[in-house]
């Protein structure tokens, strides 16, 4: 129960990541969600988007370097405190939270959490035990 995050490493200068958007437009490959990390030379992006074989294969023809890491994405409220039950769920059992962003859904009352854990499968019982919706690579698809 986890989805694709493709992590693409950007050169850090004007119009790069404008590049990559475009790209990825061009090929009607529509990102779900984003992050960026940067640093002084380089930034780190990171997409949820609806076809990650078919982004792969795009990035890699155009000599992008990437890395897929799977990642969990939990349905939650889209309310005050909403995320808050989950990372408390998770602290309690143990799970690192290493990172994490969100996107809202197109679903009224949804907000997406996209969460990378230190033990993915841990984090899917604990939070699928309390009722946490999580979102699979196929609903990511068709959001």
């Amino acid at each position: 129960m986890t989805v694709k995050q493709i992590s693409v490493f950007v050169e850090n200068k004007p119009g790069r990541l404008a590049e990559m958007a475009a790209l990825l437009g061009q090929q009607d490959i529509d990102m779900r969600a984003l992050s960026i990390a940067e640093a002084e030379d380089f930034g780190i992006v990171r997409i949820i988007v609806d076809d990650a074989y078919n982004t792969a294969q795009v990035l890699k023809e155009a000599g992008y370097v990437f890395s897929i890491t799977p990642v969990l994405a939990a349905a939650i409220p889209d309310e005050p405190g909403g995320l808050s039950r989950i990372l408390d769920l998770l602290g309690e059992n143990g799970i690192n939270l290493e990172y994490t962003y969100a996107f809202i859904a197109r679903e009224k009352g949804l907000a997406y959490m996209i969460m990378r854990v230190t033990d993915n499968e841990k984090a899917i019982e604990v939070l699928s035990g309390q009722g946490i919706r999580l979102v699979c690579q196929h609903e990511i698809t068709e959001i």
